[in-house]
C-alpha cells in the first residue's frame, strides 16, 4: 500500500525528529507511520515512568527526611532534662510508626488494584522503597534499643533531599519554585515525624496514668 504524505513530526524535550516527504512524493507510508507510533508510545511510557519516579521520591522524602532533625533535637535536650531522656527510647518506635503510615499510604494509592503488574508500575525506585519499608523493623524491641540505627536509616533520605536542594541552587539556572517545593515537603516531614512522636508520648503517658489509677483503686 502506498499513499501521499506531507510531514509528520515528533517533538520531545526540545529534540525534534522528522519523518517528512515533499508534497506529491509517493512513499511507503505504513512502515513510517508504524515507526512513528512506536516512538510515540516509547516517549509516553518514558514520561509516565519519569513522572512516577519523581512522585515516589517526593513521597519518600515527605515521610522520612525530617526524622534526623527531630532525633537530633530530642537527643540534644535529653542531656539537659531527665524527663526528655525517656523520650529518646521512643524515637525508633515513632519512626516505625511513620513507616507504618507510609505503608498504609502505599496500599491506599494502589487501591483497588493490588496486582503485581500495578505494583510494578508504581514502583519506580525499588531500592529506596525497600529501604523505607525497613523502618518497620524498628517495631522490634531488640532493634529499637539501638536508637542510632534509626538515625542512620533516616539520614539516607535527609541527604537525598539536601543533595537535590544544593544541586538545584548551584545549577546554572536555579529554579526557586522547585527548591521552595522541596522545602515544603521537608516541612511536612518534620511535622509528620514530630506528630508520630507526640502520639507515642501521649499513649505511654496515658497508659502509665491508668496503671497508677488502678493501683490507687
Amino acid at each position: 500500500m502506498t499513499t501521499r504524505l506531507t510531514s509528520i513530526q515528533i517533538t520531545f524535550n526540545s529534540d525534534a525528529r522528522h519523518i517528512s516527504a515533499k508534497p506529491g512524493d509517493v512513499i511507503l507510508a505504513p512502515l513510517k507511520l508504524a515507526n512513528c507510533r512506536l516512538q510515540t508510545l516509547y516517549i509516553k511510557r518514558f514520561m509516565d515512568n519519569d513522572f512516577l519516579a519523581s512522585l515516589q521520591k517526593l513521597e519518600l522524602l515527605a515521610f522520612f527526611s525530617g526524622y534526623p532533625v527531630i532525633y537530633t533535637v530530642v537527643l540534644f535536650f535529653s542531656g539537659k532534662k531527665k524527663s526528655v531522656s525517656r523520650v529518646v527510647a521512643l524515637l525508633p518506635f515513632s519512626y516505625a510508626l511513620t513507616g507504618t503510615l507510609f505503608l498504609g499510604f502505599q496500599f491506599r494509592k494502589l487501591y483497588p488494584d493490588y496486582s503485581i503488574e500495578n505494583i510494578s508500575h508504581h514502583t519506580q525506585l525499588p531500592y529506596l522503597l525497600i529501604w523505607a519499608l525497613l523502618s518497620l523493623s524498628f517495631w522490634i524491641p531488640a532493634l529499637a534499643k539501638k536508637t542510632s540505627l534509626s538515625l542512620f536509616h533516616g539520614l539516607v533520605f535527609f541527604l537525598l533531599l539536601a543533595n537535590d536542594v544544593v544541586t538545584r541552587l548551584l545549577s546554572s539556572s536555579p529554579d526557586s519554585d522547585i527548591v521552595a517545593n522541596d522545602m515544603k515537603v521537608y516541612a511536612f516531614s518534620l511535622v509528620l515525624n514530630l506528630g508520630t512522636l507526640a502520639v507515642l508520648i501521649l499513649f505511654f503517658f496515658l497508659r502509665g496514668f491508668f496503671k497508677s489509677l488502678k493501683r490507687t483503686v
